[in-house]
């Protein structure tokens, strides 16, 4: 591996990124080039509670999870005072020789991540914003996509690329959770709608869900709604406003469950949430609504197989549609064809 002349080799690694499931996935690349260029290093990730089972998803990557509780400007989850001196102390028992700062453009966290007690420390920071100043850090880079920021960072360290392919790995207990979802489908012929998002400005309206369901149904397809326990208000709102009777599988299945019925799906219409990331790495066909004004950052890259509608720019439903009929009568999709669903 060719290495910049300022990183030493690190034998334990500390990735920093407390943040939710699609943020997370899109570093996935820069993580497997960063595996790929350390084989043997001790790789900890420090993240929010539910990134534990990240860490489990991906043992390959990753060998041990901490919990992050938190810090003052950080909007993720409340901060525990309480909890910080002994997180603190577990961070610098590692003895890290490096940590990565993946969280963002550093202006908030990277006096926080300097207190870990690492030998080397590499990441993103701003200009009037504190950084170590040691040649590893990299100036936020703006207006590109989140998995290529990333992997800029790598770039920057001398890490070669190692593919921008986002992964979802699915094991037998995800297939056999969707077994016991006893999710009334067949393989390739439903499609998934999920209209929910964990911010509020980020969800396209449920009447338009409900419409693509609806085209969806009269071209031979299933409807399934799928959404977390927190998203039912939102699913029934999709169901009440369609024409025809969807199936619901929302609330009760694991997010492996879940994985599974968007990789046995004909095609996923969602948000610009968490799942559009899963069908990007189980290259599920798509239809994905932007709302959030930054499409070009978190957009499934293959445009041949993912169709994203920034509804900043352009808020036309009928541009939506055409697009979502163009999909659904796309009788040769390659993934399907592959797996000998049609």
């Amino acid at each position: 591996m060719s290495t910049s002349v300022y990183l030493e080799k690190p034998d334990r690694i500390i990735i920093f990124r407390a943040l939710q499931l699609g943020d997370m996935l899109c570093c996935i690349p820069a993580v497997r080039a960063l595996r790929h260029a350390f084989p043997y290093a001790e790789i900890t990730l420090t993240g929010l509670p539910w990134a534990e089972s990240l860490v489990k998803r991906f043992p390959d990557y990753f060998n041990r999870f901490i919990r992050f509780p938190g810090y003052p400007g950080l909007p993720e989850q409340p901060f525990l005072p309480e909890r910080f001196v002994s997180f603190l102390y577990e961070m610098q028992s590692l003895n890290a020789d490096l940590v990565l700062q993946m969280q963002g453009n550093g202006s908030i966290v990277n006096p926080m991540v300097e207190l870990f007690g690492a030998r080397q420390q590499a990441g993103f920071y701003l200009k009037g914003h504190y950084y170590r100043d040691n040649g590893l850090f990299l100036e936020y880079p703006g207006s590109i996509h989140e998995i290529e920021r990333h992997l800029q960072l790598m770039k920057h360290l001398g890490i070669p690329q190692q593919g921008k392919d986002l992964e979802f790995p699915l094991f037998p207990k995800d297939y056999e959770d969707f077994q016991k979802a006893d999710i009334p489908v067949e393989p390739g012929k439903y499609v998934c709608i999920h209209p929910g998002s964990r911010g509020v400005s980020r969800r396209w309206p449920p009447k338009y869900f409900a419409a693509l369901a609806d085209m969806a149904v009269e071209n031979g397809f299933q409807a399934v709604i799928t959404g977390t326990k927190d998203e039912i208000f939102i699913v029934k709102q999709v169901a009440d406003a369609m024409k025809y009777k969807p199936v619901i599988a929302a609330g009760e299945t694991s997010l492996g469950a879940v994985a599974v019925l968007i990789k046995q799906a004909y095609a996923l219409f969602s948000n610009c949430t968490g799942v559009s990331h899963i069908a990007s790495a189980l290259q599920t066909p798509s239809v994905v609504i932007s709302m959030d004004g930054e499409a070009s950052r978190w957009k499934p890259l293959n445009d041949a197989l993912h169709i994203t509608f920034d509804w900043t720019k352009s808020p036309v439903f009928d541009e939506v549609a055409e697009g979502t009929l163009k999909l659904l009568n796309n009788k040769k999709q390659p993934k399907l064809l592959q797996e000998g669903i049609i």
